[in-house]
């Protein structure tokens, strides 16, 4: 089945999305993670709790990741896509950390001068004299959403470690209005909140990867097509 929207009749189209999945005191016994809420009105997911995350822009595939995205990851992220110009690993990546620094005010990021001019969704994290990092992050899991909901996305879900931050982790002074009740919560706690399924099993996903250290394949809920399907990209 096609993915083009001009193919796609009444079904609406799937965009390409990253989010973060970001823990702090991973190897401790009590891990917890980054949350927050989605407004009431919001037209997505609306009043559940969820990671940041949010739709790849045009301009994330122009920013340049220091270090690079290492080999392993691009070659995951390439794997098996869906929609019909899917931006590159490095844009995926990318826009999973301006979304962190959009909706919770945090960066993930090295220091450093940015070259040439800087996009308008970029200014103010590169007026913090920061580069985002392209080895930060962990691709744990990839979900497309089902036909019949008000917006459709092929989401990338990357994990981070807060000692990447670059920033102070209890400090969401900077974030946008987007996502309300920011807060870091128990991963034992955190199934407890009005989540998304999605977001339960991707907490299911971190919790072992969290225990094991291992990340051997990456599961896909590939809802793309007239029948769903798992799969395990590898």
């Amino acid at each position: 089945m096609s993915t083009d929207p001009e193919n796609q009749g009444h079904i609406r189209p799937i965009r390409d999305a990253s989010t973060i999945v970001l823990i702090r005191d991973g190897d401790s016994d009590n891990p917890q993670v980054l949350m927050g809420m989605r407004g009431a009105a919001a037209a997505f997911m609306p009043s559940k709790y969820v990671f940041p995350g949010g739709a790849v822009d045009p301009n994330d595939g122009a920013i340049a990741l220091t270090p690079a995205v290492p080999a392993h990851e691009r070659a995951l992220l390439s794997n098996r896509p869906v929609t019909a110009a899917p931006p590159s690993p490095e844009a995926m990546i990318a826009a999973a950390i301006r979304e962190l620094w959009e909706e919770a005010g945090q960066i993930l990021g090295v220091p450093g001068d940015w070259d040439g001019e800087v996009p308008d969704d970029w200014a103010d994290f590169a007026k913090a004299g920061l580069l985002p990092t392209g080895d930060a992050l962990q691709f744990i899991f990839r979900a497309v959403t089902p036909p019949g909901r008000t917006r459709r996305f092929d989401a990338r879900f990357f994990l981070a470690r807060c000692e990447s931050l670059a920033t102070d982790p209890d400090d969401f002074s900077r974030a946008c209005d987007e996502l309300s009740h920011l807060h870091w919560i128990a991963l034992s706690e955190a199934r407890t909140l009005d989540l998304p399924f999605v977001t339960e099993v991707v907490l299911a996903e971190a919790e072992v990867i969290l225990r094991t250290g291992r990340v051997d394949s990456v599961p896909f809920f590939d809802n793309s097509g007239d029948d769903s399907s798992f799969l395990r990209i590898s």
